[in-house]
């Protein structure tokens, strides 16, 4: 269940990027980019703060 919110999350925050730098600002692929290291950096550390911050909500299952 994580490992679904965490994709979902992941891809509304990129997809809401693209939109925000069409529409608003060129900054806003800043989001994006935080969202792709973020990513990457957890497939090497196995650390993800969205999975601490579902750990403390309490949604069940095993992310990232």
């Amino acid at each position: 269940m994580k490992e679904r919110i965490v994709r979902a999350v992941a891809g509304t925050l990129v997809l809401a990027s693209i939109l925000l730098t069409y529409l608003v600002s060129m900054n806003w692929l800043w989001l994006g980019v935080f969202v792709g290291v973020n990513l990457l950096q957890s497939s090497f550390t196995k650390f993800c703060p969205l999975e601490k911050i579902l750990d403390v909500v309490g949604v069940e299952g095993k992310a990232c």
